[in-house]
């Protein structure tokens, strides 16, 4: 294959067709075997003085594969997956000063809204007060309050540049409901 007067290194580029074949039987997964083939390039590059010339490159390169992918998955097996991110989201806390923020833009938005939202909004969110309670409270319907209610979520969300679904970083249950139109705890 190769002679002893050459760069082993140069040999190396030979067998990625076959190491990545060999990776993905590992793996499953294209992505994860192609960074295991980095892995093992970078480490047969590395440690080059270590292959004795003569012998099988391609041998020496599948058993760095797969000592490889053996240690990393022992070394994952050892790891807690957090692909929602709730453990971090347990281990980390938000600067005080951020929820103050945060509740500094809220009032300032809240007192754009017209009475009429400010005050359904206040009553069914933040008070606890059912649709039909604040209907009466108001003497309106009941779809007038629901009504006012939507249109001054909608208008705090655009106030305060929030996407569908994104949420306020406010600790407040009550200033909460009143944006999410869930029930204070």
């Amino acid at each position: 294959m190769t002679n002893e007067t050459s760069d082993p290194r140069d040999e190396i580029v030979e067998h990625l067709g076959s190491l990545r074949a060999f990776a993905r039987s590992l793996t499953n997964n294209a992505a994860t075997a192609d960074d295991l083939v980095q892995d093992t390039v970078v480490k047969a590059w590395s440690n080059i003085d270590k292959f004795q010339a003569g012998t099988n490159m391609r041998a020496w390169l599948f058993t760095i594969l797969r000592n490889t992918f053996y240690s990393l998955r022992r070394k994952r097996s050892r790891e807690v997956a957090d692909v929602d991110g709730i453990m971090a989201g347990r281990l980390s806390e938000k600067p005080a000063h951020d929820g103050r923020l945060v509740m500094a833009d809220f009032r300032n938005a809240f007192a754009q809204l017209p009475d009429e939202q400010r005050e359904a909004l206040l009553l069914v969110g933040a008070s606890g007060f059912s649709y039909e309670e604040a209907a009466d409270m108001c003497g309106c319907a009941v779809g007038t309050i629901k009504s006012r209610a939507n249109r001054g979520r909608k208008r705090l969300a655009e106030l305060m540049h929030l996407e569908e679904g994104e949420s306020l970083e406010i600790t407040d249950s009550a200033t909460v409901s009143v944006v999410s139109g869930k029930p204070a705890a």
